[in-house]
Parts: C-alpha cells; structure tokens; sequence
C-alpha cells in the first residue's frame, strides 16, 4: 500500500484509536492534558482542499485536531478555514512575519497582528505555530524575543509550550516519519526525540508507527505534525509530491550541512 495517501491515513487513525489514545486539539491539551493523549497538529502550508479532506475523516471518527493556517493565498481559503473549524477542529495561525519582513522585529509584530486580526474574525484563535519558511535565514520564532504572543490572548505555541523530553514529537516534513537531516527549522530537541523513538521503534514510514502502535510501544503522548498537501489519492499528484519533495531534501540536507 502506498504511504501518505488518505487511506493510509486513515489507518493509522484506527490503529490509534484501537489503543485508547484521546485525541486533543493543541488548546484543550494545554487545558487539560489526557494521561493518554494524541495531538494531531496540521500545517496548512497549500493546497487547503487538502486538509479539509483529513478534516473530514478525523470528524467522521469523532476526533478533533488543530489546523494552522498561513496568511498566504496558497494557504487561506477563508470557506476551507470555516468549515473546518464547524467539523469542531481547532484553528491557529501558521505565523512567517519575521521571514516575510526581512527580520524587522517591529514591522513583523504590526503584521502579524493584522494577520491575527483577520482569522479571529472567522473562527475563534488562541494558538499559533511558527512556518519554517526555509528559503529564509530568519527563524520567525525570534519574533518573540522582542514581544510576547500570551498578550494577545494566545496560550500557546508548539516549540514553547509543549515539553518535548515527555511528547514524542512525529512530523511527516521530508514526506518521512524521521527527517530531522532534511528539515530545516521543524524539529525539536534531537536527544530527546530520538529518545523517545528508541523506547518504540526507529520511525520512517506510516506503516513504521501502525506496526509500534499495534505492538503498544509507543509513549504515552505523542504530538503528530501533519503537512496535508503531502496526503494525495490522486496517483498522479502523489507521485508528483514524490518527486519534488525529493528534491527538495537533497536541497535541505546541504543546507543543514552548510550549518554545521
């Protein structure tokens, strides 16, 4: 069967929901944390029609999650972002200003302001996640070195707010459950992370975490970050997505070499 196509998707659902995980969106984890709990974090960097699709199978089997949208054409369709947020998902915004604004602390903080602004007008917002913009050298989570989201009535962002040395931390960037060696920015502390994998299996495939997951040996709390332009049923938009994701992890890995 292929990898990252909804079906796919779909069974690793199950195969999580079979071992009595909660699912929280991010804004009720932090709330109240399940003993058990799965988050499932999704960045809407395109292709919205795409996560209203995920949407929909989670709704379909009552879970809910958090989806993070970009004030960027490619990502805001305000229709997509309502409907949504009905399906009782949580909605946050995926904040770039810094990259966007040439790492001018003050013209960034206007923006993303204004960019809040505009989404708390749809739908209610108390979370935000930073895109990695990774054409940019500046790291948009730097915004808050000069100013403070919580003053605008947001609880939380994911690489502050959450404790990654107890939350496994999954993300599909580099279209592979494990590319930290080809993602720039979206990754937490490898240490713990890799810890934390250890204790289960070594994680690439979607077929990796059903099969640990069937075997009860993933953690307690695991927070899954979902880009859903990668999700395709569509053969030949898959295999496009193949292609040019490919690329663009021999591009990363020698910009994480060029780093180091």
């Amino acid at each position: 069967m292929r990898d990252f196509t909804p079906d796919t998707y779909t069974r690793l659902l199950h195969a999580l929901i079979e071992q009595k995980y909660s699912f929280q969106t991010f804004r009720d984890y932090l709330a109240k944390p399940a003993k058990k709990s799965i988050i499932l974090r999704h960045d809407v960097d395109n292709r919205p029609q795409n996560s209203l699709a995920l949407a929909k199978i989670e709704s379909g089997l009552g879970l809910k999650g958090t989806y993070y949208f970009r004030a960027k054409s490619c990502s805001w369709d305000e229709e997509i972002i309502r409907e949504i947020s009905e399906l009782g998902h949580e909605i946050g915004y995926h904040y770039e200003d810094l990259s966007t604004h040439q790492g001018d602390p003050q013209k960034a903080f206007d923006a993303f302001k204004t960019n809040l602004e505009k989404l708390r007008k749809l739908v209610p917002v108390t979370t935000i996640c930073m895109h990695g913009s990774p054409r940019s050298r500046h790291d948009s989570r730097d915004l808050w070195k000069s100013f403070s989201y919580q003053e605008l009535s947001l609880i939380g962002e994911p690489y502050f707010d959450m404790d990654f040395s107890k939350v496994l931390y999954l993300t599909d960037t580099g279209r592979r459950w494990d590319g930290n060696k080809v993602s720039i920015r979206d990754k937490v502390d490898d240490t713990q992370n890799i810890a934390l994998q250890k204790k289960s299996y070594h994680i690439r495939t979607t077929e990796d975490i059903i099969r640990a997951a069937k075997e009860k040996a993933l953690p307690e709390t695991i927070m899954f970050t979902i880009h859903p332009q990668r999700w395709h049923s569509n053969g030949l938009l898959w295999l496009n997505q193949l292609i040019t994701q490919h690329l663009k992890n021999g591009v990363k890995r020698m910009l994480n070499l060029q780093k180091r």
